[in-house]
């Protein structure tokens, strides 16, 4: 019998690796050497000064929130809310009790930096290394998932753009690519994100393919825009994570065609696609 996301066995998988415990932020951040990864994200972005005076936020900061917004499956909303609210978070990524935590359009900004200067795998695959070598990250089986961020230049003027209507992940139904539904909605100014109807809710911005550990630890990404199948982006996150042979690939059945499965089996790594 199929699972699908709302069955059991798929939503233990999920709840089991995606979240990283929280006894792991304090060895976490004790094993990372900063140097490499403030130099990686340096070279594209660059701690300057606000027109009010102040100077804005720390880099790793900021790449540290984005590690808890991945790890956690959140959106940039809801992990501003939780660095605020969290004395474990706020001191994870670096803040005093009476900072406050970067908001979801300077995380939603530095991220777009990194992504489009492709150095977000650079940063992630540096962690990931030091992890490895620490005996943190350990790559027994991995969990494939999508989720959707939203751009921060919002939609402008008049003219009239398509919407993809996003499969229904609560029924595991699947639409096929060439009949998904279309609306019309306005413009936006950013070139490379694309709107997507998720859950009766407009999106614009991209989607994220992440591979995680057993942990919840990110391995790899694969960023595409937002109304691209998942069923085309099995691959890619795979090969950046290299798994080793025999690993168990959890996914949901957004995933499910034979050329994925042709692909695992090409990987040598266990299919358990839902």
């Amino acid at each position: 019998m199929k699972q699908t996301l709302s069955s059991p066995i798929f939503a233990d998988v999920v709840l089991g690796q995606r979240k990283v415990k929280q006894t792991f932020f304090s060895q976490i951040d004790k094993l990372i050497d900063r140097t490499p990864i403030r130099g990686i994200i340096e070279i594209a972005y660059t701690k300057d000064y606000k027109s009010t005076g102040r100077p804005s936020y720390d880099s790793l900061i900021l790449f540290k929130t984005e590690l808890l917004r991945t790890w956690y499956g959140l959106s940039d909303g809801e992990v501003e809310d939780q660095v605020n609210d969290r004395l474990s978070f706020s001191r994870f990524v670096g803040l005093g009790l009476d900072d406050c935590a970067p908001d979801s359009t300077t995380l939603c900004r530095f991220r777009n930096i990194l992504v489009e200067a492709d150095l977000y795998d650079n940063v992630l695959q540096e962690i990931n290394r030091q992890l490895e070598l620490a005996g943190v990250l350990v790559k027994r089986d991995a969990i494939v998932d999508a989720s959707i961020t939203d751009s921060p230049r919002r939609p402008r003027g008049r003219k009239e753009y398509e919407v993809v209507e996003d499969r229904n992940e609560e029924s595991g139904s699947d639409v096929a690519e060439n009949a998904m539904v279309k609306e019309i909605v306005k413009p936006n100014v950013d070139g490379e994100a694309r709107w997507v109807k998720k859950m009766g809710k407009l999106h614009l911005g991209y989607k994220r393919h992440s591979v995680t550990d057993e942990n919840g630890l990110v391995i790899s990404e694969e960023t595409t825009p937002a109304n691209e199948s998942d069923i085309k982006h099995l691959e890619k996150p795979l090969e950046k994570a290299k798994l080793p042979q025999g690993t168990p690939v959890y996914a949901d059945k957004g995933y499910d065609s034979t050329a994925n499965k042709d692909v695992l089996k090409r990987m040598k790594l266990k299919s358990r696609i839902m």
